[in-house]
């Protein structure tokens, strides 16, 4: 009954939400997982979940990938994760958590309310400013999306664009941390089981989500990604 409450409930949410926005399975999951678990194994588990689901948005809108406007993002992003995953269990990060939240509150409410024109190529520096802090975030609790759902949406010109472009970057990323997160012992054969059942709430939700998008343009989908980045806000700041 536990890992249906904890895990199989939220990774159906999770999948709809990544269905439709693009992120946010993680900031679901990580809700729920470390109530059962420590919080780096529970980011590890939450990335595991949306493995398959990940795998079934990437091949669906493949045709619309761009593979170049991915490399160089995700290098930098893994990168910065890769060191974070090293400062997990030796930095308090409730004071960066909160201001991270307090950006992302204050950018969400920027885009829906004030900015009208979102078809604007951020400036390099700012872009990796949010690589940076993405795979800052993404290395200690498995959540880096906001940030980069940004950044890949302002490059979008449809939504099939940037889903094609965010999915397979996080797919890129799961391989990555993953591999990384097992060979530092965060993540063990133990865990296996709790994934595989978080996985078939995952694709469940995915299916649901693709039901919906089909009725959704790039605008609609915009709408989505900025109240889920406040969202994402209000969880960094109260968690």
């Amino acid at each position: 009954m536990t890992n249906f409450v904890f895990v199989l409930l939220p990774a159906i949410l999770a999948g709809i939400v990544q269905g439709i926005t693009g992120f946010g399975s993680a900031i679901v999951l990580m809700v729920f997982l470390p109530t059962i678990l420590p919080i780096p194994q529970s980011a590890g588990v939450a990335s595991l979940i949306m493995s398959v689901a990940n795998i079934m948005l990437a091949w669906r809108y493949r045709h619309s990938v761009k593979f170049k406007r991915i490399i160089w993002p995700f290098l930098v992003y893994a990168s910065v994760a890769f060191m974070a995953l090293k400062l997990v269990d030796q930095i308090d990060v409730h004071l960066l958590k909160a201001m991270l939240g307090g950006l992302l509150v204050a950018l969400s409410l920027y885009f829906l309310f004030v900015k009208s024109e979102t078809k604007k190529h951020y400036p390099i520096y700012v872009a990796i400013i949010f690589m940076v802090v993405s795979g800052f975030f993404n290395g200690l609790f498995g959540i880096g999306g906001p940030l980069m759902a940004l950044y890949f949406l302002s490059l979008a010109e449809t939504k099939e664009e940037y889903l094609a472009c965010i999915q397979t970057f996080f797919l890129m990323d799961q391989l990555y941390i993953t591999s990384v997160r097992f060979y530092n012992g965060i993540l063990g054969a133990n865990d296996i089981p709790l994934i595989l059942f978080g996985v078939v709430g995952g694709v469940i939700g995915t299916m649901i989500a693709n039901r919906v998008t089909v009725h959704m343009n790039i605008k609609m989908i915009q709408t989505c990604v900025f109240v889920l980045i406040g969202v994402s806000g209000l969880f960094y700041l109260f968690q």
